[in-house]
């Protein structure tokens, strides 16, 4: 008999009961003593394959934990952990995941340039980190798509699926609050997707320190409706977030989050790009062209860009 998942063994300190006394004389019957017991069978190995359980489950926990240190302390904080003295090679399942500088070999953050620190900057430099992130870039299947009907009442056809990620953008799932979104919920006209991948550049390219920009939803392939939202069913709305102060790629969840300077930058700039309305929340302050920066409900922590139709 062995220890199954689920399965509950008694393991207290106290001895068993049969173990515990003899038996009183009684009627001038000497002491029986009650026969000592050992645990049952299977009990002392149930023990010794959960301990040796619980030993590879916390080893598990050291290797996730170290992801973002360097290997050297990676390997150390294991030998500690473990008391095992020097962990073999290869003993990591993956590698840690860094950004490097290009030409350095130095980690940066999230949100960094591809180059050297702003200001020391050269012709060679600012070439290599253009073709860098050329290089980086998805490649975008354009289609010139249908957009059809109302915003909140509407469809899509043939349109054009902007990328989970590029060198100048993220995007985010509304539903499971988690990076990415999914794919069918990124499409649009190739007008909207051109115009968010140019916006998207421009502005890391005057704010070469900012992160990547966060977009949200645009409209599911084919259009129609979307949860989570009223419109979004013709390929021309965007939810774009607005930039955190910590440089995270993830939505706001608070005021003081934002970065409120970047985010009026980028408030701008989608109203030069052409855009029909851009919603912002009622307490953000964000200005604009009255009657194309609008201040909506539900719209605290993103900024919701809506094209105009084709030829409209």
């Amino acid at each position: 008999m062995g220890w199954r998942t689920g399965e509950l063994w008694l393991d207290t300190d106290v001895v068993w009961f049969r173990e515990a006394v003899a038996a009183p004389a009684f009627a001038g019957i000497g002491t029986a003593a009650i026969p000592s017991l050992a645990p049952p069978p299977g009990l002392v190995a149930s023990r010794v394959r959960r301990a040796a359980w619980e030993r590879r489950r916390y080893l598990r926990r050291a290797r996730t934990t170290a992801v973002a240190l360097s290997p050297a302390v990676v390997l150390a904080l294991a030998a500690l952990r473990s008391g095992a003295g020097p962990e073999p090679a290869g003993m990591l399942d993956d590698p840690p995941s860094l950004t490097f500088r290009v030409g350095t070999g130095v980690p940066v953050a999230e949100g960094t340039t591809i180059g050297p620190p702003p200001g020391h900057e050269t012709a060679a430099s600012r070439r290599h980190e253009a073709a860098a992130k050329a290089k980086a870039a998805p490649t975008i299947a354009w289609h010139h798509g249908v957009s059809s009907g109302l915003p909140w009442s509407g469809s899509l056809g043939d349109g054009t699926q902007l990328p989970l990620q590029g060198p100048d953008w993220v995007t985010w799932n509304p539903v499971t609050d988690s990076s990415p979104n999914a794919p069918k919920r990124l499409y649009g006209t190739e007008h909207t997707i051109r115009t968010i991948v140019s916006v998207a550049a421009a502005y890391r390219a005057t704010h070469p320190d900012a992160a990547r920009i966060v977009v949200g939803d645009i409209s599911r392939e084919g259009g129609g409706p979307m949860d989570e939202h009223v419109s979004h069913q013709n390929g021309l709305d965007a939810d774009i977030y607005f930039p955190r102060l910590d440089h995270k790629l993830e939505a706001p969840v608070a005021h003081d989050q934002i970065d409120r300077r970047l985010s009026q930058d980028l408030v701008d700039r989608f109203v030069a790009a052409g855009a029909q309305m851009i919603f912002v929340g009622y307490g953000t302050g964000f200005r604009g062209p009255s009657g194309v920066v609008i201040p909506y409900a539900g719209h605290d922590y993103h900024l919701h860009v809506r094209f105009p139709p084709p030829g409209g």
